[in-house]
């Protein structure tokens, strides 16, 4: 079986090589140039907060990089993909060993395995490390990069009304009876007019209601400001709805999105955005795996004929147009035009059978 997939180990093992290093080569090189680009738009931003230096820099460098590699590396394995392949016609070496009775998938298959392994680090890396990355970044951004506040685990920038009140919490960390609020205002309202203003610093819950820290109050009335070291807020306000209330899928892991979304299909709130963008977590990993198959024309046809320039056009041109389809679905998905399922798979398996099709044809 494994002979029928591959043509030897020496051959898989040599196009491997030749694919990984080229592809992670385009990777570091687009890396480089991007995080150089933003830099110059950011780094502006990112001073104007008295104090910050070239260590916000550095740590502001460290939360975008992660957010690059996930964007950019389906397109690094495209352009590996032509970039080898051309090469190897160029070469004469897809000549040689299709005389040797190699057929051009088998050529593809290490290709293939190699984005296989990808894939798999490519999920681990986007659910690990860019959802955390991403949402202490923006957490970051929030306060205009000033003093980062800590890590939201459950969202940041929270409003909640409850009957005339309106809350407005700056973090929100951990869930169910251990969640923790930081920066509240609590604004009351009568007949929609503003009566009082409540500040916080920090807010737990106790069972039946928050026990909030640090209180300032404010009487619109007399124009009075009042301070003491707790209050109670008693209200019909569970951690749910300070957890539940903005939920963002690049910003949550795989398995606790999952519990989210299962939380929110209970409580009856739409869940269809969330779900699409838990999918697209698996199907936007293996989306490498395309990369060879959508390449490939790049790879095939006689070099000496003068069309292999037209042929990697056609390949990058494919590739391009799989990303545009993937962002054009998910984005109907978000708008609940498309099915959270067919928003996240449908052009994975369209460019599949594309692939597949003009490979047969031209080649088998």
């Amino acid at each position: 079986m494994i002979r029928r997939i591959f043509a030897s180990r020496q051959i898989a093992l040599y196009l491997s090589r030749l694919f990984i290093v080229r592809c992670f080569a385009v990777l570091a090189a687009l890396i480089l140039i991007l995080q150089t680009l933003d830099m110059l738009g950011e780094s502006a931003k990112i001073l104007a907060y008295k104090g910050n230096g070239q260590a916000e820099i550095m740590h502001y460098v460290a939360l975008r990089v992660p957010q690059l590699i996930a964007r950019f590396l389906p397109f690094a394995v495209l352009l590996g993909v032509l970039v080898t392949l051309s090469t190897l016609n160029q070469n004469s070496e897809i000549i040689s060993m299709k005389a040797a009775g190699i057929s051009a998938h088998q050529i593809l298959m290490p290709l293939v395995a190699s984005c296989l392994v990808i894939a798999c680090f490519s999920f681990a890396f986007n659910d690990r490390i860019v959802t955390r990355a991403t949402a202490a970044l923006d957490a970051w951004q929030a306060v205009d990069y000033g003093i980062p506040p800590p890590v939201a685990t459950s969202g940041v920038n929270i409003w909640v009304r409850d009957d005339q009140k309106l809350i407005h919490v700056d973090n929100v960390q951990g869930y169910g009876d251990k969640t923790r609020l930081s920066g509240i205002t609590l604004y009351q309202r009568d007949n929609n007019a503003l009566t009082s203003m409540l500040f916080a610093d920090h807010a737990v819950w106790t069972g039946h209601g928050w026990r909030m820290s640090n209180v300032k109050y404010f009487d619109v009335a007399t124009d009075n400001i009042t301070a003491q070291p707790d209050y109670d807020l008693n209200e019909d306000l569970p951690p749910e709805r300070f957890t539940l209330a903005e939920v963002k899928a690049e910003e949550v892991e795989a398995i606790p999105l999952f519990r989210t979304i299962k939380a929110l299909d209970a409580a009856g709130r739409p869940t269809d955005e969330l779900k699409a963008g838990l999918i697209h977590r698996f199907s936007g990993a293996l989306a490498v795996i395309l990369m060879p198959l959508l390449g490939s024309v790049a790879g095939f046809g006689l070099a000496r004929s003068g069309h292999l320039f037209l042929r990697i056009v056609i390949g990058m041109s494919l590739g391009f147009a799989y990303f545009v389809a993937d962002n054009f679905a998910l984005a109907m998905g978000n708008l609940g035009t498309y099915p959270p399922l067919l928003a996240s798979c449908a052009p994975f398996v369209l460019f599949f059978l594309i692939g597949e099709a003009i490979l047969v044809r031209t080649e088998e």
